[in-house]
C-alpha cells in the first residue's frame, strides 16, 4: 500500500513468472503483470495503469538465439494543472482541477482525462555464424495511442472552424454565447521497422555495418461533445459541428515519417587492449509529411532531412584501477511534433494558435569530453565537456484561452554552447555502509538573436533555459544482509523559463528515505519489506518548466517591434509520499 497523503491512497500488485529452461530445449520464457491505481495526491481524481511484459526466447546453438518480445500498457489519469509563476505563488499546491462542476468551469477534473496506451512486438535474434561473424536482426511494429480529454468553451454563434466564421453551432441557431464541450483527441501512431547489424570480429579489429529502416503514421483530431448542467455528456448526442456537418475542430492532422539509417564503425584494441579506439559514421535520411484538413485551412507540409553523425570514443586503461578516455560525439533531433509543420487554428477568430516553423532544421549537436576515472575501495570519475548546438530546438506551450487544450510553438532557438564539469564519488562498504556523491555546474549561452513574433528577441549572451548552472546529489547506503536503508539527498539549481532571462524557478532540496529487512525464506521464497519515504519534509516545489515562453515581460525587439509578454507554465514537484512494499523473489 502507497499513502502519498492523508487523503490518497495506492494499490500496486506486481507479478512475473520466470521458466528457466524448459528441459534440454532450449527454451525459456517469462511473463510479468502488473496494475497500479491512484488518486491525485493535489487534488481530485486518480490514475490507473494496467501493464504486461512477456518473452520466450529459444537458443539455436550455443552463441545463436532469438526472443520474441510482447509488452502492453494501458493507463488512464487525470490531467494535471501546470500553473504560471503568479498561480503558483498565490495558489501553491491549491492550484487543481475542481472536483464539483458549475456552468461554463472548464476545470471540472471528470472532463480532464489522459490515456497513454501501448502495444509493443519484436523478434530479436543474434546468429554466430563463427569465424568472428555475427549478425542482429529484430524487426519490430509498435502502436500507442489516446485518447486525451480537455475541457473548452466554444463560441455558439460567429466562432470559426480553420480559416471560416460560421454563424451559428449546427442545433444552436439563435443562441449566444458559449457552449461547454469535452474536447477528445483520438490520436494514433503506429510504426514498425527493422534494425540489422553485420560484425566482423578480428584480432584486435571489430567492423560493424549497421541499417535501421523505420515507417510510423499519425492521426490525429478533436471532437467536441457538449456537457449538460452536471457535466456529463454522452457519445451518442453527436459532436459540435458547423457548416454542413464539418466536426469543430482546431486541427485533422495526417502524418507519416520515414527513416533510413546507415552506420559503419570499426573498433581497435591495441597494447593488450589497453588503448580503446572506437570510430563510427551514421548517415541519417528522413522523410516527413503532414497535412492539415480544415474549412479553409487545407496545409500540407513535406520535409526531408540528411543528418550524418560521426563519433570518436577514445579510453586508455593505465591499469585496472585507472582510465582516461577522451569522447567526441555528434547527435540531431528532429523536429518533434506536428505543430512545427502545420498550424493549429482558434475558436475565435481565423488566426493560427499556433505557426509552423519558418526554417525547418533538425538539432544538431558536437560535443567534446574528457575524463578520468577510478574504481577501488574509493571509485570516483570526473569529466570536463564542451557542448556546441544549432537550431536547438525548444517549444513555448500555454492554455488555450477559456480551456485546458495546451497549444504548442515550436521555436528554432539557433546556437547554443554548453561548458562545465561533473563529478561523482562513491565507496565500497564499509561496515555494511557505502556512500556516494555526485555533482555538475554547467555554463550556457545562447550564441544569437531569436526571431519571435515578427522581430528579434535580445538573447545573445542569455543563459539557456531549463539549464540549471549546479546540480548535485548525496546517497548513503546501508546492507547487513538482514537489515537495509538508503539516504538520498538532491540540489537543482534554479532554471530559466524564458529565452529572455526574465523569469525563472528557484532551486530546491529533495530527499528520500527507505528502510528494509529481508524476512526468512518461506521455502524457495525470499521475502523482504520496506519502508520509503519519498520528499520528506513534504517541501512544495516547481520540479521543471512544462511551457517556455520566449518573455515574460513586454520588451522591444531588435528593430523596435513591441514583443508581448507570455507566461510559461510549470510542473508542480512531487509532494511527500509513504510507500510501504513486501516483495518476494524465487531461489
Amino acid at each position: 500500500m502507497i499513502l502519498p497523503r492523508a487523503d490518497a491512497s495506492v494499490g500496486q500488485p506486481f507479478v512475473r513468472f520466470d521458466t528457466g529452461e524448459i528441459g534440454h530445449s532450449g527454451v525459456r520464457a517469462f511473463a510479468s503483470g502488473s496494475y497500479s491505481s491512484a488518486n491525485l495526491w493535489r487534488g481530485p481524481g486518480q490514475m490507473d495503469r494496467w501493464h504486461v511484459d512477456a518473452a520466450i526466447e529459444k537458443r539455436w546453438a550455443p552463441k545463436s538465439s532469438s526472443e520474441l518480445i510482447f509488452g502492453y500498457n494501458k493507463a488512464n489519469q487525470t490531467e494535471w494543472l501546470y500553473p504560471t509563476l503568479a498561480q503558483w505563488n498565490t495558489y501553491g499546491t491549491g492550484y487543481n482541477t475542481h472536483g464539483t462542476y458549475t456552468k461554463g468551469d472548464t476545470l471540472y477534473y471528470k472532463l480532464n482525462t489522459k490515456a497513454t496506451n501501448a502495444v509493443v512486438g519484436a523478434l530479436k535474434n543474434h546468429f554466430d555464424f563463427g569465424h568472428g561473424l555475427t549478425l542482429d536482426a529484430e524487426p519490430y511494429a509498435i502502436e500507442t495511442f489516446g485518447p486525451n480529454n480537455y475541457d473548452v468553451n466554444i463560441p455558439a454563434s460567429n466562432g470559426y472552424v480553420g480559416t471560416q466564421q460560421y454563424s451559428s453551432l449546427n442545433g444552436y441557431e439563435g443562441q449566444t454565447g458559449n457552449v461547454t464541450a469535452i474536447s477528445i483527441h483520438p490520436w494514433v501512431q503506429t510504426s514498425s521497422g527493422i534494425n540489422l547489424v553485420g560484425a566482423w570480429h578480428r584480432g584486435f579489429n571489430t567492423l560493424k555495418l549497421s541499417y535501421w529502416y523505420s515507417y510510423a503514421v499519425h492521426t490525429e483530431y478533436q471532437n467536441h461533445y457538449p456537457v449538460n448542467a452536471s457535466g456529463q455528456y454522452t457519445e451518442n448526442n453527436g459532436y459540435l459541428t458547423a457548416f454542413n456537418n464539418v466536426s469543430v475542430s482546431q486541427y485533422n492532422i495526417n502524418g507519416f515519417q520515414q527513416l533510413n539509417a546507415i552506420g559503419l564503425e570499426d573498433q581497435v584494441k591495441l597494447f593488450h587492449d589497453r588503448l580503446t579506439i572506437d570510430a563510427g559514421l551514421r548517415a541519417n535520411m528522413i522523410s516527413r509529411s503532414f497535412s492539415q484538413d480544415l474549412p479553409g485551412a487545407n496545409f500540407k507540409s513535406v520535409e526531408n532531412m540528411f543528418v550524418p553523425i560521426p563519433q570518436v570514443l577514445i579510453s586508455y586503461q593505465f591499469d585496472q584501477k585507472n582510465q582516461i578516455y577522451v569522447n567526441g560525439t555528434t547527435g540531431y533531433r528532429a523536429p518533434s511534433s506536428f505543430q512545427a509543420q502545420v498550424p493549429v487554428y482558434s475558436f475565435t477568430s481565423a488566426n493560427r494558435a499556433s505557426l509552423p516553423l519558418t526554417n525547418f532544421q533538425p538539432e544538431y549537436m558536437i560535443g567534446e569530453e574528457i575524463g578520468y576515472r577510478h574504481s577501488g575501495d574509493i571509485m570516483f570519475n570526473v569529466a570536463l565537456f564542451n557542448y556546441n548546438l544549432t537550431h536547438h530546438q525548444i517549444t513555448s506551450v500555454s492554455y488555450l484561452p477559456n480551456s485546458t487544450i495546451m497549444i504548442s510553438q515550436p521555436i528554432d532557438a539557433g546556437g547554443e554552447s554548453a561548458q562545465g564539469v561533473q563529478a561523482e564519488i562513491s565507496t565500497r562498504p564499509w561496515h555494511h555502509i557505502s556512500a556516494y556523491a555526485s555533482g555538475q555546474f554547467m555554463h550556457t549561452r545562447v550564441g544569437n538573436n531569436i526571431a519571435y513574433q515578427g522581430d528579434y528577441l535580445r538573447t545573445k549572451g542569455k543563459q539557456e533555459v531549463a539549464s540549471p548552472k549546479f546540480t548535485g546529489a548525496l546517497g548513503l547506503t546501508y546492507d547487513d544482509g538482514t537489515n537495509f536503508a538508503n539516504f538520498n539527498l538532491r540540489y537543482t539549481d534554479s532554471q530559466y523559463a524564458t529565452l529572455m532571462n526574465d523569469q525563472s524557478i528557484p532551486s530546491y532540496i529533495t530527499s528520500d528515505i527507505s528502510l528494509g529487512r529481508y524476512l526468512p525464506k518461506v521455502g524457495r521464497v525470499r521475502p523482504k519489506a520496506m519502508l520509503s519515504l519519498m520528499n520528506v519534509g513534504d517541501n512544495h516545489y516547481l520540479a521543471q518548466v512544462n511551457g517556455f515562453s520566449g518573455n515574460a515581460t513586454t520588451t522591444r525587439g531588435v528593430y523596435g517591434k513591441p514583443l508581448s509578454a507570455s507566461q510559461p507554465t510549470y510542473s508542480v514537484g512531487t509532494g511527500f509520499a509513504a510507500v510501504v512494499s513486501v516483495s518476494g523473489t524465487f531461489e
